[in-house]
Formats: structure tokens, sequence, C-alpha cells
């Protein structure tokens, strides 16, 4: 039985693998940034819109407690409306708060994976870079010896 031949790669296959690997890297780096920003401005856009709920909730909390008291008091149809108004608003921010804050979450995690793989993409990148440096010298001309 005849030992099966092994090819051996040629050198124009390797460089055009290699050229093909660093495209590749290049490409990844440049969508892991954009991704990255993307993500970024949709994190701070639900950040954002998590404070203006909080602080609405804060002030109907206060204005929920000013209409108790005067429901209170004065029990009349239009302090228990304002009272009733007050309660189904406050509710309905505390809903929106909470579907909030799960966006949040996922766009945290998200980030951080983002974050990640941006930095090692931007690490290969550079120890890449360094190895093409140095890989790419210049041959040093090498002085002849004068004869003595």
């Amino acid at each position: 039985m005849a030992a099966a031949k092994k090819t051996v790669k040629k050198n124009a296959a390797l460089v055009k693998a290699t050229d093909t690997s660093l495209a590749n890297l290049e490409a990844a780096a440049a969508d892991a940034a954009k991704a990255l920003a993307a993500a970024t401005k949709k994190s701070k856009q639900s950040s954002a819109e998590g404070k203006r709920l909080s602080k609405k909730r804060v002030a109907l909390i206060k204005r929920n407690k000013t209409a108790a008291e005067k429901a209170k008091k004065n029990p009349i149809a239009e302090n228990k409306k304002a009272l009733a108004a007050v309660a189904k608003e406050l509710t309905a921010v505390r809903k929106e708060a909470a579907k909030n804050k799960i966006v949040r979450a996922a766009d945290y995690a998200e980030l951080s994976g983002l974050r990640m793989t941006n930095r090692r993409l931007a690490a290969y990148g550079k120890v890449l870079a360094t190895a093409d440096k140095v890989l790419n010298k210049p041959k040093k001309k090498v002085r002849r010896r004068r004869k003595a």
C-alpha cells in the first residue's frame, strides 16, 4: 500500500491566507467599534430615560402624599378624583420604570461583552502591527572591513 503524499502549501497560498486573516481582523475591529458606539448611545438613552422616570416617580410620590392629606381633611369628590389620578399616574410610571430597568440590564450585559471583545481585537491588532513592523525592517547593510 502506497503512502499518501502530503501536499506542501505554496508561499502564495500562505501569503493570501495571512492577508485575508489580517483583513478579517481589521474588519472585525471596525465592526466592533461601530457596535460599541451604537450600544453606548442606546445605553445612555435608556439610562437618561431611567433617571427621568425616577425623578417623575419621586415628584408623584410627593404629590400623592399631599393629595392624600388634602382628601383626608376635605373628602369631597374633587379631592378624591385628584388622589385617584395621581395614584393611577404613579402606577403607570412604576410600570414604565420596571420595563426600563429590564432594558438597562440587557444593555449593560451587551455593552460589557462588546467592550471586552473590542479590547481583545484592539490588542490583537496592536500585537500584529508591532510584529509586522519588526518583520518588515529593512536589512542593515553590512560594512566591509578594511584590510589592514
